[in-house]
Formats: structure tokens, C-alpha cells, sequence
């Protein structure tokens, strides 16, 4: 079973230098908060920013939804309003006292049901009044009738993404220039390829690799799965709307069980186990649709921040250097419009 808590002295047993420090990343996908059902500890944005800090050159990071500080009175629409009224009021304050840090949730992806398809347009409003970082949505899709891969996890409505209903709020996103994160499992992949294609002007970007799934009823078909996935993933990638996150498979859910080891996952043993699904999803959709992602602190939980981007680095250093750039750096950029933030030139090394 995972560990609920993050176990900071476990983590400190494996220490790696980063990986060519100096080399410029954004991290497009991590949460924030103070307080969560699920969890039994809090990530305030200083201990993100101590994370950033430990050694990779982080130009800027996005935050993505998480149930965090909506707003306990007005109308339901509008509550999830309060996430990203919070995350612009730390993010700010945070900047102003380090100015010389990364740009913490440069981007933000709220939340919005849009099953309430009447009041779409106006809560899409509220988030981008509320703050000027604000980027896209997040409604996830994930869903399992499996009790080991439910437990301890927020589980969506069966079929989300093929409901009438979301679809019709879901068309609203497109005109207002904002992007769409989608997490499910990848058994239900065909239900966004599906979405996709019936939206083709909507930028869509597919979090955690889409979860080919290593628990429970999936734990002793580990081929069958990525057969599976990696038809999916290929059909994705014909939509030229669809991007991929490459990075989430330390949950538990992908079955390594790192967590329950005498030691966490060095960037090497993660490269190894996970490598061939990075590879497959690069060469589908190439690095211009692909953006690795740290999913802190979820995968805090079994690894620390320098061997996860240590990881990505090692596996994105067998690519051109433009292609590196783009897994690195410049898709995130480019699909959450972070126009704002300069990307240093890379000096070149010569061995």
C-alpha cells in the first residue's frame, strides 16, 4: 500500500547530482495544498519552491487542480473559482519575496463541471478574471470498478467524456483560447480519442502518460496493458490536437511498488522501468507534443525531485538538441502560452 505520508529521511537515502544543472526546464504539472482528504500532509508553495531549488535549473512551473481552497459559499459553478483565486494570491506574494526563483505556477489549470453546461461560460470568466496566470481546465475521467486501483483516489463519473452533457459544456473551451488536461486510465483511453477528435480545435494534453495501469486486476498483464496503451497512444497521436505528459508513473497505481522498498528509485532504476513507455509516446507524438512532468508532490511519495528530472534528463539526452528542448522545455511553453518566461541559451558541451 502506498504511504500516505511523505517520508522525507527515506527519501534522503538516495542523493544524485543533478544532471547538467544549468540546462533551463519548466515543470507543467504539480500541486498545491494546505489541507486533502486523501493525503496526510500539506504542500504549501515554499515547499515546492525548496524543491525546485535543489539543483535543476527551473524556469517556471504550472499548477494543476487538486480540490484546493474552493470557495464555501456562493453558487457550486463558481466554487472551484477559489483554487485559482488562492494559487494567483501565494504565487504572486511568493515572486514578489523571490524575485531571483523560479516562476511558480507561472500557468494555473482550474476547474470547471462542465456538465453545468448553462453556466460554463461564466465560470470559465470567473478563473480568468481571477488571475491573469489562468491557462486551461482540468475535469478528470478516471475510473475503475476495481477496489485496488480506487482506494485512496479520486474517482470520476464512468464515461465522463462521452456524456452528452460534459460534451456540450466541453465545446465552450475552444472559444476562449483555454486548454484541457485530461486523466483517465488507459482502458478508457478510446473514450479520448473520441473526445478529441469530435473537438479538433481544442488543445488537449493527456496527463501521467495515460496511466497504463500495473494494480489490481492489471497486475499480471503487464503485456496485454501495454499493447493496449500503445495502441491508444499511436491513435492520439494521429489528432494533431493532442499532446502528451510524459512523468506520474511513480504512483502506485503503475505497480513498481517503489514505495514500498528499503530505498527509493534512483534515476537510473526509473529510466529502466519506465523508459520504453517515454520512448513509444515520443516517437508517436515527438517531442514538439511531449512535456516531461514531476506531478509533485503526488510522486513525492517515492521519489525526490532531483533523480525524477535527472530520469527525464537521461532519457531526453538521445534526442537533437531542439528535440530535448521541446520535451524540457519549450512544449510546455508553447501549449500554456508562458510567454512570459525567457529561456536562457544552452551552452553547448564539448567532450
Amino acid at each position: 500500500m502506498a504511504k500516505s505520508i511523505l517520508m522525507l529521511d527515506w527519501l534522503d537515502k538516495v542523493k544524485e547530482a543533478p544532471v547538467e544543472p544549468d540546462y533551463p526546464v519548466i515543470d507543467p504539472h504539480h500541486h498545491l495544498w494546505l489541507s486533502n482528504h486523501r493525503r496526510e500532509f500539506a504542500y504549501p508553495i515554499e515547499d515546492l519552491g525548496k524543491d525546485v531549488r535543489t539543483g535543476h535549473n527551473i524556469l517556471a512551473t504550472v499548477f494543476i487542480q487538486c480540490l484546493s481552497m474552493y470557495r464555501e459559499t456562493g453558487p457550486e459553478h463558481l466554487k472551484p473559482v477559489g483554487e485559482t483565486e488562492w494559487i494567483d494570491s501565494i504565487a504572486t506574494d511568493f515572486g514578489s519575496r523571490n524575485p531571483q526563483d523560479a516562476k511558480l505556477c507561472a500557468g494555473i489549470v482550474g476547474h470547471v463541471d462542465f456538465r453545468l453546461s448553462e453556466h460554463v461560460d461564466e465560470a470559465l470568466e470567473a478563473h480568468k478574471s481571477a488571475s491573469a496566470r489562468f491557462r486551461g481546465i482540468r475535469q478528470g475521467a478516471s475510473w475503475s470498478d476495481d477496489a485496488e486501483i480506487t482506494q485512496n483516489r479520486v474517482i470520476g463519473q464512468q464515461h465522463l467524456y462521452m456524456d452528452p452533457a460534459f460534451r456540450k459544456g466541453f465545446s465552450r473551451l475552444s472559444k476562449h483560447d483555454l486548454t484541457f488536461d485530461a486523466w483517465l486510465f488507459h482502458d478508457q483511453l478510446p473514450e479520448l480519442i473520441d473526445l478529441a477528435r469530435a473537438f479538433p480545435d481544442t488543445r488537449i494534453a493527456l496527463d501521467h502518460i495515460g496511466a497504463p495501469l500495473g494494480l489490481g486486476r492489471w497486475a499480471n498483464q503487464k503485456e496485454q496493458v501495454f499493447a493496449d496503451w500503445k495502441k491508444s497512444i499511436k491513435a492520439l497521436a494521429a489528432l494533431p490536437n493532442m499532446h502528451v505528459k510524459l512523468g506520474g508513473t511513480v504512483m502506485p497505481m503503475f505497480g513498481f511498488n517503489w514505495e514500498s522498498r528499503p530505498l527509493p528509485p534512483s534515476s537510473d532504476e526509473l529510466v529502466k522501468a519506465v523508459g520504453h513507455f517515454f520512448e513509444v509516446a515520443i516517437e508517436a507524438f515527438t517531442p514538439a507534443r511531449c512535456m516531461f512532468e514531476s506531478n509533485f508532490p503526488v510522486d513525492k511519495i517515492a521519489c525526490a525531485y532531483v533523480p525524477l528530472w535527472n530520469s527525464f534528463k537521461k532519457i531526453a539526452a538521445r534526442y537533437s538538441a531542439s528535440e530535448k528542448a521541446d520535451l524540457l522545455h519549450g512544449t510546455a511553453k508553447r501549449f500554456y502560452h508562458l510567454d512570459g518566461i525567457v529561456i536562457p541559451q544552452v551552452r553547448r558541451v564539448v567532450g
